[in-house]
């Protein structure tokens, strides 16, 4: 599209610009552990080499696989869990997964019902590691989340949520992205959650990318790459394995990998200077485990065949070429993105023929185990290959102390999730990222004493997993609570006439109205709804909630804000800079194109007001 192609051109400007703005920010610190396989002293090799020679083939081949499991408990789950673990997984529990199976980790989602609370969290991932232990050869489980915190989080309050990538890419602190990445790792290390696939790693230069966009830290390789390094820093520092993805970069595609398979059209070259520099930032930082992405680069392997099958891509580029020699985890094995060219029983095979070490989330774990420990017996893959990869998931298990004590402990959980300081933090780091893109006639800060009635409106978006509610009621709370008498008006994503009506008549009288806006496309109900309010006369500020791009497709809006996620955390740091008690200081970490000529910037990287 134009607009991409506009981000490709402008690429290193944005490098530049953005990059001026990282380095002013204190570095980031190097990881203290070994940081892969090769790292490790001979001594503890040869240990763990002969903890692998007592293994059965089918323990060997269990460690390889992470698998989803049901319930809020590892050996009682809830009726209902337990009957989709039966369904799906052919087991009633993750006790009976782990006996069945011996895989080597289990990855939580809230969907599955593994996150209600900390302590519940803890005690499910304390009887994980009692069934591992249990085994003939007893093995601790590696226990993963993807807790990238903004858009994507699976835990949420008590626990402290972080400013997402974006937000964090606005800020420009490498300290900053370090901090939120220590305190998450160490609250997930709290309740017993070792390995993080964050964070992401891809350079989000197409504004259309539907499956990444403020997952990323922004448009230039070079600061994301400082952003990466940081985060690699602090995650580790925080006691749990960071998982750079997706590899080899998922960041210029229209296409989302969970529903199909990205083809990313750039040249060598076009890789070399957007899509690497943050993966090789990782590898130098220390990265404990990388993500595969599944896209197709025929630049990097003319097969086509998904980066997360291909050897060119996994061995050639990463490991030979980046020299990365830790774990490589595949995205989810249950993702569109990697079935739509081979079934289930190759893809795990081919993974493994391509570098993967870690198997994560077949569709089928019966289908998948067996069809890898087929290819072994059958000679398709050597049992050499199988203990290559063990032996890395090891060496991460006893660099993060697991084979010494796998368990979570409840007084670690009350010291830790949520401690004030950490929410303190996440409150400082937060004003430190929103984004002033617009500010006509000086309207704000807003003043509660010459300003008071405010009106919020606008989009209603389910929030990530945790947080108090949806967007307008969070910000209107915010408000409030910063002295203003305020109505809140929930008018949805897609605001119908009926709906638009009514905010305009409840924008009469207000001295202000401010609309939260999510992913406003070229068609979106919500530009009428921003146009109509600014016509009643009322000042409007717009908060992008979600993608900046917003502020290039509206009309009227006297102010435009940046929160870059709808998580409680940015929502209140978005109130803060409203009502004047904090400034804005982030700065635009991609570029936002005119919605009416996409080939020129509207607002360049590194564009933000401030008062």
């Amino acid at each position: 599209s134009p607009s991409r192609r506009a981000v490709l051109a402008a690429t290193a400007a944005a490098a530049a610009a953005v990059t001026g703005v990282a380095a002013s920010a204190a570095p980031a610190a190097a990881s203290s552990r070994p940081a892969s396989a090769s790292a490790a002293g001979s001594a503890t090799r040869r240990r763990l080499q002969r903890l692998i020679s007592r293994m059965s083939l089918e323990e060997k081949v269990g460690q390889l696989f992470v698998s989803r499991v049901y319930g809020h408990s590892a050996t009682d789950p809830d009726q209902a869990d337990a009957d989709l673990n039966m369904k799906e997984l052919g087991v009633r529990t993750a006790a009976e997964l782990v006996a069945r199976y011996h895989v080597g980790g289990v990855i939580y989602f809230s969907w599955a019902h593994n996150t209600r609370d900390p302590h519940q969290i803890a005690d499910l991932s304390n009887g994980i590691q009692r069934a591992g232990l249990a085994q003939p050869t007893p093995l601790p489980l590696l226990i993963s989340i993807d807790q990238e915190h903004g858009a994507v989080a699976r835990i949420g309050k008590p626990a402290t949520l972080m400013p997402g990538a974006m937000a964090l890419g606005a800020g420009g602190s490498r300290s900053d992205a370090r901090r939120a990445a220590k305190i998450a790792g160490q609250e997930l290390a709290a309740m017993g959650v070792r390995q993080n696939y964050a964070p992401v790693a891809d350079v989000n230069v197409n504004p259309a990318n539907p499956v990444i966009g403020v997952r990323s830290f922004g448009a230039g390789p070079a600061a994301v790459a400082q952003m990466v390094a940081a985060q690699v820093s602090g995650y580790q520092a925080g006691d749990v394995a960071a998982t750079c993805k997706h590899f080899p970069g998922h960041g210029d595609t229209e296409t989302d990998s969970h529903y199909g398979l990205p083809v990313i059209t750039h040249t060598r070259e076009e890789w070399e200077r957007l899509d690497r520099p943050p993966f090789e930032e990782a590898v130098r930082a220390g990265i404990d485990s990388i993500m595969t992405a599944h896209i197709v680069v025929p630049s990097l392997d003319p097969s086509e065949d998904p980066a997360t099958l291909s050897r060119p891509i996994l061995t050639g580029v990463l490991r030979e070429e980046l020299g990365y020699d830790g774990v490589v985890v595949t995205d989810s094995l249950a993702m569109e993105g990697v079935r739509t060219k081979y079934g289930d029983d190759r893809v795990p095979v081919l993974a493994l023929k391509a570098g993967c070490d870690q198997l994560l989330n077949p569709p089928s774990i019966a289908v998948a185990w067996n069809a890898v420990l087929a290819a072994v017996r059958g000679g398709e893959l050597t049992e050499q290959r199988i203990e290559q990869s063990v032996l890395r998931v090891l060496l991460l298990k006893d660099r993060l102390g697991l084979l010494r004590d796998p368990y979570a402990s409840h007084r670690e959980v009350d010291r830790t999730v949520g401690a004030a300081a950490h929410l303190a933090a996440a409150d400082r780091i937060a004003e430190r990222t929103t984004t002033l893109l617009e500010n006509a006639g000086g309207l704000l800060p807003l003043d509660r004493r010459r300003q008071p009635r405010l009106l919020v409106v606008g989009a209603d978006a389910g929030s990530p997993s945790g947080t108090t509610g949806p967007p307008v009621p969070v910000l209107a709370a915010a408000l409030t609570e910063l002295g203003f008498t305020v109505t809140a008006l929930p008018t949805g994503t897609n605001p119908t006439a009926a709906k638009i009506d009514e905010a305009v008549a409840a924008a009469a009288g207000k001295d202000a109205v401010v609309v939260a806006t999510y992913n406003v496309s070229a068609s979106s109900s919500q530009r009428t709804l921003v146009s109509r309010l600014a016509a009643t006369g009322a000042p409007v500020v717009a908060v992008a909630i979600r993608n900046p791009y917003d502020a290039a497709r509206l009309t009227g809006q006297r102010a435009v804000l940046a929160a870059y996620c709808w998580t409680d955390v940015e929502l209140r740091a978005a109130a803060r800079v409203i009502a004047g008690r904090a400034r804005p200081r982030g700065r635009l970490p991609v570029p936002v194109q005119r919605a009416d000529d996409p080939a020129r910037v509207l607002y360049p990287v590194g564009h933000g007001l401030t008062y």
